[in-house]
């Protein structure tokens, strides 16, 4: 009976042992070329990379020098892990594509130093800059018409110059 209890319990080990090996090598394998620019990402960041709701990052040192620089940007702050991100991301990215506003995105998760630098307080937050400063701000799970009415007046009135689209 002993002798049946160490075999199953060293076929277990070595079983969950090769469990563990294929996950960290699945998981290598897709964050290889990730956008972060980091080796070591979030299980919740890894399960998103192949989301096409999640292209177009930004990493942090791009978008302070984007901001400086004085050119417009639009920025998509989220946490893979918030569920009011997950409800509002398959709303927003479409609709900002659908507009032609170039929205980056800010994983926070990954780079949780953002948070104070850009005083978000909640996520999801979308923040337009202009001229180097913030010219406006959204919070929050929103009704569809609300995040379409901050990009057509807040973002593509002062982008493009067209009133009201």
């Amino acid at each position: 009976m002993k002798k049946k209890m160490v075999i199953f319990g060293t076929g277990l080990a070595v079983l969950i042992a090769v469990l563990i090996f294929v996950v960290n090598y699945q998981n290598s394998q897709k964050t290889a070329d990730n956008p972060y620019g980091k080796d070591n990402l979030n299980q919740a960041t890894i399960d998103q990379l192949d989301n096409e709701n999640y292209q177009n990052q930004i990493q942090p040192d791009e978008l302070e020098e984007q901001i400086e620089s004085g050119e417009e940007t639009t920025v998509y702050f989220y946490s893979p892990t918030c569920v009011h991100c997950q409800r509002t991301t398959p709303v927003v990215v479409p609709m900002t594509q659908e507009l032609g506003v170039d929205m980056k995105k800010m994983n926070l998760l990954e780079f949780e130093d953002q948070w104070d630098k850009y005083g978000i307080e909640g996520t999801p937050t979308i923040v337009h800059f202009e001229n180097g400063e913030e010219a406006a701000r959204i919070s929050g799970e929103q009704p569809v018409t609300t995040f379409d009415n901050f990009f057509r007046q807040e973002v593509l009135d002062e982008e493009s110059g067209q009133a009201g689209e």
